[in-house]
């Protein structure tokens, strides 16, 4: 074969390949349902971003104390926090739980799990690119 044939092959070849992009990925934080009520305010869908955050709703709920300040029940379909506060509140908490709790810091999927470390600490291991971190409980 001459070498300009097996240079157009190439070329055709090359021309057939897919663009190589970045890679995108189809998850998304939900958006939380908020409704105050009085001086309590509820969130509604805890059951739905605990399903996509793939943690108990006892994990959320103790995260949102700590950064909210305030004690919070729930009844297993939502979550009562105790003061007033806007869904635009709630949301940059939630999101920011899933930034340091779910969304690996390498790979950026939500293919994470906790490990208990002891001592205070845990360890958010991915299950798509394998990364270990440490994060305190």
């Amino acid at each position: 074969m001459e070498d300009s044939g097996y240079i157009e092959l190439l070329d055709r070849a090359l021309k057939q390949i897919p663009e190589i992009g970045v890679e995108r990925s189809d998850f998304v934080v939900p958006d939380a349902e908020v409704l105050v009520q009085g001086n309590k305010t509820v969130l509604k869908n805890i059951v739905v971003i605990a399903d996509r955050a793939r943690r108990s709703i006892v994990e959320i709920a103790k995260y949102l104390t700590k950064e909210l300040g305030v004690p919070i029940s729930n009844d297993g379909q939502q979550l009562f926090i105790n003061g007033r506060f806007s869904t635009d509140e709630i949301n940059r908490r939630i999101k920011r739980y899933f930034d340091v709790y779910v969304i690996c810091k390498e790979c950026k999927k939500p293919d994470t799990h906790i490990e208990s470390g002891g001592r205070g600490m845990s360890y958010i291991v991915c299950e798509a690119c394998g990364a270990r971190y440490g994060v305190k409980s």
